[in-house]
């Protein structure tokens, strides 16, 4: 018998546990990090299980939880699919990367809230010019990879 999916209350709840103690290159709480991204979701139409994998889609490549974890977890194959996508490999060129999150159902969606706010200009001016930059490149260049060059 399958479990029934955590809800999003529960799933917030273990995502701010897990990303505890962690910050984001401003400094500030990690977990902030994650609830815009998941409201960022909602906002753009995003269903739970997208709300969910958005609280939960940098837990895997920052070690915050286990790839095993999250196989047995009480989540949806859904949700469990769009942050696996999500979960940058090692070496993986990003052409790779965003060929897997557009062929995830439900991934892309997340990863456009995740990259809205990662390329916040009020996030950005925070930073060292140099990171500014770099970051500013790579979002441009991942947003590009998507298809949607200008954004949102």
């Amino acid at each position: 018998m399958t479990p029934t999916p955590l809800s999003l209350a529960q799933v917030e709840a273990l995502a701010r546990r897990a990303h505890a103690g962690q910050t984001d290159k401003a400094g500030r709480p990690y977990a902030e990090h994650l609830a815009a991204v998941a409201e960022g979701v909602r906002v753009r139409g995003g269903d739970e299980e997208q709300i969910a994998a958005a609280w939960l889609h940098d837990a895997v490549e920052d070690d915050a939880l286990t790839e095993e974890w999250l196989a047995g977890a009480a989540l949806t194959p859904r949700t469990k699919a769009i942050v696996l996508a999500l979960t940058k490999r090692a070496g993986e060129a990003p052409e790779e990367y965003a060929r897997r999150i557009l062929a995830t159902p439900g991934a892309e969606l997340v990863k456009r809230s995740d990259l809205a706010h990662n390329a916040d200009p009020a996030r950005l001016a925070v930073l060292d010019e140099p990171t500014r930059m770099r970051l500013t490149e790579k979002y441009t260049r991942m947003r590009a990879l998507l298809g949607r060059p200008e954004g949102g």
